[in-house]
């Protein structure tokens, strides 16, 4: 199983702002569902309280500390470790947020796709430092801003670098 990081930071890192994303990027929640599609997602409890649903077609993996917590349709995970073990059947799973639980998946990700906003914007959410150095960028795709992208974005995709033995 491969673990993946998804995130749209703006060039400052913000990724959220009062529990939501701070622009409208259409292309973005095309690719998200494209390459979300069928695999399991991984999330806080506070990112799917913003979505407030669960995302058709894909298993949902909801990380909280909270013993009680339950979503009908949706598994439960304490830690990333188990959230990760849940995931263990999917060849690609995918962390979606939020700050805290992409600071957790960091070091354990062998891909990143980032959709970099290109404009620096306000928000109180943070995309959490990332050890560039150890990844390698494998494509970028311009997407201009238009009527349904309030901002213009890059895809990135970026690899984890094999380590010398």
């Amino acid at each position: 199983m491969s673990l993946s990081i998804i995130v749209a930071a703006a060039t400052n890192n913000v990724i959220g702002r009062n529990d939501s994303l701070p622009w409208r990027l259409s292309s973005d929640l095309r690719r998200f569902k494209s390459l979300t599609m069928g695999h399991h997602l991984i999330m806080g409890r506070k990112t799917f309280d913003s979505i407030s649903r669960l995302l058709p077609g894909r298993k949902t993996i909801i990380m909280t500390r909270s013993q009680e917590f339950q979503i009908e349709g949706a598994l439960i995970a304490n830690t990333l470790s188990q959230a990760i073990e849940q995931a263990k059947s999917d060849p690609e799973c995918f962390v979606v947020g939020g700050a805290e639980i992409y600071k957790q998946a960091i070091p354990l990700a062998q891909k990143i796709y980032l959709t970099r906003v290109n404009q620096a914007v306000t928000g109180d959410t943070y995309l959490p430092e990332i050890p560039w150095e150890q990844f390698e960028m494998t494509s970028a795709e311009n997407i201009p801003a238009d009527e349904k992208n309030e901002y213009a974005t890059t895809f990135q995709v970026y690899r984890k670098k094999a380590v010398a033995p």
